[in-house]
């Protein structure tokens, strides 16, 4: 990554906070913020899903795409009552989608007064949108042109704009077809744009209006009775290009389940740990028989050949993600720059010398930190190989490319509590004892070690006796102090796991929330104190509701120069974005 597209990933990065900040002004609710280019609350995505509001190839810029979308996101939660909208929706999948995309463009009538920006964003954001749908292809087919079209007159209809003149053509014949069909219902959600059940009543007839066109459609096309159903399922998939309405993860990627925990909530001492007497921090290569320790250091370098990785690849782009450039003197006898006082004479006695200016020179300076903390819980031991191998090549070409860089993880010494629940027994028992079990933090690797010396200890991530129980919350506290006891003008922690945190005998004497809800507090009181940045690394999970920043993978095979390359691109981004 140059220097120039690291501005221009900053300057991406601030107009997003300035989106987000919009939002929560017009919305007055304090917990929206966006994650990557979707609009979440307190970590959780929105299910915002009209088509114009998604961000689509060949649109505007990213930033002018976010801006209308924020602005229409905001409205929608300003003035969509969103129980009353769910309880009104028709069941048949197509008519709900048409159902969806008519509340969006009612509550896009609802401009702020003396807010001309945000008309001016909307109308940018949906003809955008109408222009880049028609590059696309979808108004080809007859479904396709008959939901554009329905798209288009109702927008035009509810906001009082004329339909987009670059698709005005496309659209004449089939708008004057169905006008008479559907005008009642557009001139009723006009005039009731203002009561929300009522305008559900036209909403919902004029979706059953445009179903029923397509099914009759279908079955005149057909001798037989399903064709109707296949026609429906038709329009479904071509209108799943204008609108993402099923809510499913990307590449069968879940969202983390996490929730509030009542016992935190209702604690005047917050979060407790009811003895730390049995917790140890340890060197986890101690903990293997060096023979065993060689055998798995073999292994690892298998998988690692196996895959053909490209390190010193890896460590350039790290470098240029990381580093900061920094003054390294002068070039000089150089044809344009700064006049070279020293080279004067030389214009006086060769007047056609050109060579009398002077750059200055700027080197990269990898000046940053990179921590990588592993949940080391029972389910992370399927995943362990394809993380080894990730964490590895990582650390060695953070190493290559100057930056320091530590992998650390978290487990519990025993299962079911260990020696923590016997004290707290032998204590009879008291009520909402808080942590109730033995911690372990883990180093694999530390900062003052380099990749080479450390490489036979990094392998230790093979012991399978290692993975019990996980306490994410505290390992983040610890990771963090870690890297604040470093000098560096960039800190990241990578935090890697699979799954919420998890201690059996915590959840049971607490609530089941206990835990997860203290790593959601511990990751928020790190990003205000804004000296480290937290990133979540899910494997074959979202970890968006602990995580601002967060990025999940499916790790079910060993990871190829593809993914690495991903990663380091999130990485050096901040975990802003990801592409692939």
């Amino acid at each position: 990554m140059t220097i120039s597209e690291r501005e221009a990933a900053r300057r991406a990065a601030r107009g997003v906070a300035l989106c987000a900040a919009t939002v929560r002004a017009l919305t007055g609710d304090a917990a929206l913020h966006y994650s990557g280019a979707r609009l979440c609350r307190n970590m959780r995505p929105l299910p915002l899903h009209a088509p114009h509001l998604q961000t689509l190839p060949g649109s505007a810029t990213a930033s002018d795409t976010l801006r209308g979308a924020a602005d229409g996101a905001a409205l929608r939660l300003r003035h969509s009552d969103a129980a009353l909208h769910h309880r009104l929706q028709p069941d048949a999948p197509l008519k709900r989608l048409l159902f969806e995309l008519m509340e969006q463009l009612r509550c896009e009538t609802f401009v702020p007064p003396g807010m001309p920006g945000v008309a001016k964003n909307l109308r940018d954001r949906f003809e955008a949108w109408s222009r880049a749908m028609h590059v696309t292809g979808v108004a080809d087919s007859h479904v396709g042109l008959l939901l554009y079209t329905v798209a288009q007159m109702a927008w035009s209809r509810l906001t009082g704009y004329p339909v987009v003149e670059d698709t005005e053509g496309l659209i004449e014949a089939t708008r004057m077809a169905i006008a008479p069909r559907i005008g009642g219902a557009l001139a009723g959600m006009r005039r009731t744009r203002a009561d929300q059940a009522a305008f559900a009543v036209y909403a919902r007839a004029l979706a059953a209006d445009i179903a029923g066109l397509i099914r009759a459609a279908g079955g005149e096309q057909a001798d037989g009775a399903d064709k109707g159903d296949e026609e429906e399922k038709g329009a479904r998939n071509a209108f799943s290009l204008f609108l993402d309405f099923d809510e499913r993860e990307d590449d069968g990627i879940t969202l983390a389940h996490s929730g509030d925990s009542r016992v935190l909530k209702a604690s005047a001492q917050g979060y407790r740990v009811f003895t730390n007497r049995y917790d140890r921090e340890l060197y986890a290569g101690t903990l293997v028989r060096r023979a065993l320790l060689t055998e798995f250091r073999e292994r690892l370098d298998e998988r690692i050949v196996a895959q053909a990785i490209n390190v010193p690849r890896l460590a350039r782009a790290l470098k240029a993600a990381l580093a900061v450039p920094q003054r390294d003197g002068w070039s000089f006898g150089e044809e344009q720059g700064r006049i070279d006082g020293r080279r004067l004479a030389q214009l006086v006695s060769s007047p056609a010398e050109r060579r009398l200016f002077r750059l200055e020179k700027h080197t990269l300076i990898a000046e940053s930190m990179v921590s990588f903390l592993i949940d080391c819980s029972g389910s992370m031991k399927a995943h362990i190989e394809a993380v080894a191998m990730i964490v590895d090549v990582l650390s060695r070409a953070l190493d290559a490319a100057g930056v320091t860089n530590e992998i650390l993880g978290f487990t519990t010494g025993a299962w079911n509590g260990g020696r923590a629940r016997t004290a707290w027994l032998a204590h009879g028992e008291p009520r909402f004892p808080g942590r109730l079990n033995e911690v372990s933090h883990l180093i694999f690797k530390d900062a003052v070690t380099s990749w080479r010396r450390a490489r036979t200890g990094i392998a230790s991530l093979f012991k399978a006796d290692l993975f019990r129980e996980g306490v994410d919350g505290e390992a983040v506290e610890w990771a963090c102090e870690r890297l604040r006891s470093r000098s560096a003008n960039r800190r990241l922690l990578i935090v890697i796991s699979d799954g919420s945190p998890m201690d059996a005998a915590t959840n049971q004497v607490n609530d089941e929330h206990y835990l997860d809800h203290h790593l959601r507090e511990v990751v928020a009181q790190q990003r205000a104190l804004g000296d480290v940045e937290v990133l979540g690394f899910g494997v074959g999970l979202d970890l968006s509701p602990y995580y601002r920043n967060s990025l999940a993978l499916d790790l079910s095979s060993l990871p190829d120069m593809t993914t690495l390359t991903r990663l380091v691109d999130w990485i050096g981004s901040g975990g802003r974005r990801a592409h692939g």
